[in-house]
C-alpha cells in the first residue's frame, strides 16, 4: 500500500531540497508550486485573470508572468494575497489531486506531495502523514534575503504570510532539521524513508 507523505515548510526552509532527496531516491513528487507555474503559462485563463485583477504590470512584454511585480503587490497587502489565493488555489488543488491519484495508481511505496501552504490550504487530509521543515527564524530570513535579493522587511513580510514554523511542526507527524549542512538533511530523509517503509 502506498504511503502518501506531505512535505511542508516556510519559505526558504529547505522544503524543496528535501523533496528533491525523495525524488532522487526514486519516489514520485507532486509539486504544488510547479503546478501553479504551469497554470500561469502565457495566454492561460488564470494568467489573464491575474492580469485583469492585479494590473497590466503583472505580465511581461513576452506574455510571461512578472513574478516580482505580482509578489510585490500581494505581499504588501493581505487582502490582495487572499484574492490571489482565491483565484489560484482551487485550480491548483484540482490538478494536484489528479496528479496524486495518478502517482498512487502506480503503487510505489511512497508518494510525496510538496505543498508550501499544506496546512493553510487544508491539504493535510490528502496524506497519511506530514513532515515539516525545522528551521530558526534568523536562518530562514537570511536564506530568503540571499535567495530572492530581499530586504529584511520584505523577507519578514513573506515569512509572516505563512503559518509560523512552530505551528507547522506542532501539526506535523515528522520533522526534518534543515539548519545544518545538506548531508545532515539527507541522512534525515533516508531515515524517514526507512521508517515509513516499516509502517
Amino acid at each position: 500500500m502506498t504511503y502518501k507523505l506531505g512535505i511542508t515548510g516556510g519559505i526558504a526552509s529547505g522544503k524543496s531540497s528535501a523533496a528533491a532527496e525523495f525524488a532522487a531516491a526514486g519516489y514520485p513528487v507532486i509539486d504544488a508550486d510547479m503546478i501553479a507555474k504551469e497554470l500561469l503559462q502565457p495566454d492561460s485563463a488564470l494568467l489573464k485573470k491575474v492580469q485583469s485583477t492585479f494590473g497590466p504590470m503583472t505580465v511581461q512584454g513576452n506574455g510571461a508572468l512578472n513574478r516580482g511585480a505580482l509578489a510585490a503587490i500581494v505581499f504588501a497587502d493581505d487582502a490582495k494575497r487572499q484574492q490571489l489565493n482565491a483565484i489560484m488555489q482551487p485550480a491548483i488543488r484540482r490538478e494536484f489531486e489528479q496528479q496524486l491519484a495518478a502517482a498512487v495508481a502506480k503503487q510505489p511505496d511512497i508518494v510525496v506531495g510538496d505543498v508550501p501552504l499544506l496546512f493553510e490550504q487544508n491539504y493535510a487530509d490528502l496524506f497519511d502523514g506530514v513532515v515539516a521543515m525545522d528551521i530558526d527564524d534568523e536562518r530562514q530570513r537570511e536564506r530568503l534575503m540571499t535567495r530572492d535579493g530581499l530586504t529584511r522587511v520584505q523577507a519578514d513580510k513573506r515569512i509572516a504570510s505563512q503559518l509560523p514554523t512552530a505551528e507547522k511542526l506542532a501539526r506535523a507527524d515528522f520533522a526534518i532539521d534543515t539548519r545544518g549542512p545538506e548531508a545532515l538533511r539527507d541522512v534525515q530523509v533516508q531515515q524517514l524513508i526507512a521508517h515509513i517503509r516499516q509502517l
